[in-house]
């Protein structure tokens, strides 16, 4: 608000507050007030109005019936507004606020993104390049859009916007109601959720899900109030898609499975009491969804809604560090075990030896590795040695192996790797020499030349990643 100017306030329309300055018939003499003057008939008003923004500056202040209402709201907490009007609006209301009231109308202002087209170029009717909102909700959902905007809002910088986007939001949604409607599926003949209720049969897997849970409301808490919407909504994101439905789920299925009464009805406590509080956490982003999954596992007869549930607080004394690490490593062996069988075309239905030279595996989660990444048999210890012919794959602390004799046709798998190697160079040597060619470089348009810039990283990953698996097969 410093090198304030004067601007001009008048405005040649058909419309908006007379500016209220008269003169004198006769004798030319001007004035101005807010009352006409006393014989009006010898006066002629001026014709033009007041700038626009010279009675919404007084929104901030003149909007409430009584003085009571004046005194709660003003100041308010937050203005939420479009970056575009800055000067127009935002910065008029405060000198507005000033003026009438003596102190400024609102603590922080947030700016919106400026929502653009893939190309760049500002939304508008006269370009045709804005889609009507209602089409896209329509085609994706209004959660799907409010997610996937909020997504890919970085805060400070504009959006470019395509329809073909909102699939992440969509996608997301799909995600959540699939993970609801297993969990619902699993749920004992005349189950009743009942956020008391205190399992017996708890393992690792649940304190570590519960820790993860509470991490994320800390870290989602500290970005909601930062105003950092992005990063909130990847926050939410990430613990939803990855933690929750890609592994806990997955890792807690052979207990809703279970012939033991009492763990099928521990599990799916603690199963709906998580969902429960991940739709708490996801209503500011996905309104409608929410509602719907929230009646559905509370079984609400009342009409109560989930805008009015408690929002989940943050408990460091569920917080276990520890734990989260050691589920991180099994997360990174799993996930690292089954690469392997990708790449070496494994079939699915056959299982592998496990071979790790670590000093902090544990036996103890030795049936979860076996039944996640279809694992037979594990060794390990810190004088592992690597077997012959075999995968290999690097995490923190642990080398893994994977013996491939039995699994695979070794030699055939060699020749394949060979040529698609051969092939590659050839396409890598051809295109270094065009991104040689000065000629090229310098007539080409400039995303032309990145995008065969991209090309080259591209092919020589693959090239170096194909080559490690095939000195794995030596």
């Amino acid at each position: 608000m410093s090198n304030i100017k004067d601007w001009c306030i008048s405005r040649q329309l058909w419309w908006g507050h007379r500016i209220p300055v008269w003169y004198h018939k006769t004798t030319k003499e001007i004035y101005c007030d807010v009352n006409p003057p006393v014989d009006a008939e010898n006066w002629v008003q001026d014709n033009d109005v007041l700038d626009t923004w010279s009675s919404s500056w007084l929104w901030a202040h003149d909007v409430f019936k009584t003085e009571a209402e004046q005194k709660y709201y003003y100041p308010t907490d937050a203005l939420v507004t479009a970056p575009d009007i800055i000067f127009f609006w935002v910065a008029r209301m405060i000198m507005a606020g000033y003026y009438f009231q003596g102190e400024i109308p609102f603590k922080h202002v947030y700016f919106t993104s400026v929502i653009r087209d893939d190309t760049g170029r500002k939304m508008s009717k006269s370009l045709g390049n804005s889609p009507d909102p209602l089409d896209v909700i329509d085609q994706y959902g209004a959660d799907a859009l409010r997610f996937t905007m909020m997504f890919l809002a970085p805060l400070g910088q504009d959006v470019r916007f395509s329809e073909d986007k909102c699939d992440l939001g969509r996608n997301f949604a799909n995600k959540i109601w699939n993970a609801g409607r297993f969990i619902l599926m699993n749920t004992p003949e005349g189950f009743q959720y009942d956020e008391n209720y205190i399992p017996e049969n708890e393992d690792f897997v649940d304190k570590w899900i519960t820790s993860r849970l509470n991490s994320t409301v800390k870290n989602l808490n500290k970005a909601l109030e930062d105003f950092e919407l992005t990063n909130s909504s990847k926050i939410i994101y990430s613990f939803v898609w990855t933690d929750f439905c890609d592994w806990y789920i997955e890792l807690i299925k052979n207990r809703f499975y279970s012939d033991d009464p009492k763990v099928k009805l521990d599990t799916a406590q603690k199963a709906v009491g998580l969902f429960d509080k991940i739709l708490r956490l996801l209503h500011p982003f996905m309104p409608y969804i929410s509602e719907e999954l929230w009646h559905l596992i509370k079984t609400r007869g009342d009409g109560e809604s989930i805008s009015v549930a408690v929002f989940p607080e943050f408990n460091d004394t569920k917080v276990d560090i520890a734990g989260e690490k050691q589920m991180e490593f099994l997360q990174n062996l799993i996930t690292a075990v089954r690469n392997i069988r990708g790449e070496m075309k494994i079939a699915p239905s056959k299982p592998v030896k496990l071979h790790l030279k670590t000093s902090i595996y544990d036996p103890l989660y030795g049936d979860l590795i076996k039944k996640l990444a279809k694992v037979e048999e594990i060794t390990s210890g810190t004088d592992t040695v690597r077997p012959a012919k075999s995968a290999s794959a690097v995490i923190k602390d642990c080398e893994i192996f994977v013996p491939l004799e039995g699994l695979i046709d070794i030699e055939v798998e060699r020749t394949r790797l060979e040529k698609e190697i051969d092939r590659l160079k050839g396409g890598l040597t051809g295109l270094t020499k065009k991104l040689s060619n000065e000629e090229f470089v310098s007539r080409a348009p400039a995303d032309i030349i990145e995008k065969e810039r991209a090309k080259k990283r591209d092919w020589e990953e693959n090239i170096a990643k194909l080559q490690a698996i095939l000195d794995d097969l030596t």
